[in-house]
């Protein structure tokens, strides 16, 4: 699906057969920045600022709140229309594969709604690529490539020796749901997760590799893909530098990833620099570095509901997909009666393959 000017080009690859659509519409950007404050305005959240960007816990301050829309007329349903919708009576199965272009990756495809106000994924798993040539070298790649055992699990890294960020100070919270995200999935995964002070930089990096699934919810950089961990002992100077404590997109694609899946709990870790290639940012950078698979969110969501996302970690054991993983948790939170506003189960967004995990051998 790719953005020329106001239309949108949709190209439907069905085995060996190629179908071409395209639409008219008005300023996607704008289309798009509505939906997001559409759902932004459905709730109000409780959250942590898991940013390492300023904006960010302004933007959660001073948001407003509006009642539920009509779905006829919102935002989503035009999204749709102008989207899946021109191809959607072609569509057949139970899964979609979307590769984007510009703007068209921050779409939360999982929410937009169809001409019988059902929501996209409730009868389909979505995933999306950043281009063709990945979904061939996935496709290539050896069997053997990937880790098959192991997790490494990070939450609320301590940053509290952390006093200047790229020369301005900054003061970063500590994340108490974070580290309860994490302790309750090494639970799930019988795994000790990495917190507070032991969750260096340096100790991330050294296991990260080696590891079949790798789940970090901590301090993240939307605009640069950074990740703030507890910086590094051995380093030069008494105030961490930058490069003892955030993991860049150029520390990752040094490291030689061998991981099925990587969940990155930070805030907008799907957003990034929007280019014609989609977006580049560290969800990005993880896929270039070697991951299979990586899930990543496009806004901030409730404390408590990405706790009850998280729960679904157990539908992967036994060879559940984790697409059908990740549609089985927006069902659970969508269907309860605390979490089913749009703001609390879409935003999570699978990248790359579609892979199974068996967290019963030696996990």
């Amino acid at each position: 699906m790719a953005m020329a000017s106001d239309t949108v080009h949709l190209w439907l690859l069905k085995g060996k057969d190629v179908h071409f659509e395209e639409k008219s519409i008005e300023d996607a950007t704008l289309l798009i920045e509505d939906a997001c404050k559409e759902i932004g305005r459905r709730v109000r959240i409780n959250c942590e600022n898991r940013s390492l960007c300023e904006s960010a816990e302004l933007q959660l301050n001073k948001e407003s709140f509006q009642g539920i829309v009509d779905y006829k007329d919102s935002s989503l349903r035009v999204l749709f229309d102008s989207t899946i919708g021109t191809i959607a009576n072609m569509l057949d199965g139970d899964e979609l594969i979307i590769v984007l272009d510009g703007p068209l990756c921050l779409v939360p495809y999982a929410a937009c709604v169809d001409e019988t106000s059902r929501y996209l994924s409730e009868s389909t798993s979505i995933r999306i690529l950043p281009s063709l040539t990945s979904l061939k070298l996935i496709t290539e790649c050896p069997e053997d490539y990937h880790s098959k055992v192991g997790a490494l699990l990070v939450g609320d890294p301590c940053v509290e020796e952390v006093k200047r960020r790229r020369g301005k100070r900054v003061r970063l919270s500590c994340l108490p749901g974070a580290r309860e995200e994490v302790k309750m999935i090494g639970e799930i995964l019988n795994t000790e997760p990495l917190t507070g002070r032991d969750a260096t930089k340096d100790e991330v990096l050294k296991r990260i590799g080696s590891v079949t699934v790798v789940h970090i919810a901590a301090h993240g950089d939307m605009k640069a893909g950074e990740i703030a961990l507890a910086p590094n002992p051995a380093r030069t100077s008494k105030i961490p530098k930058d490069k003892d404590y955030l993991l860049t997109m150029s520390d990752v694609k040094a490291v030689q990833l061998r991981a099925s899946l990587v969940v990155l709990s930070c805030f907008h870790s799907a957003q990034g620099k929007v280019t014609a290639d989609g977006v580049v940012g560290i969800g990005r950078a993880f896929m270039g570095a070697g991951a299979r698979s990586v899930l990543v969110s496009l806004w901030a969501i409730d404390d408590e509901a990405t706790m009850e996302f998280m729960k679904h970690y157990k539908q992967l054991d036994g060879g559940c997909k984790v697409s059908v993983a990740l549609n089985r948790a927006m069902k659970c939170l969508r269907e309860s009666e605390r979490f089913g506003a749009v703001k609390h189960w879409p935003p999570f967004v699978l990248i790359g393959d579609d892979v199974t995990i068996d967290f019963g051998k030696g996990q």
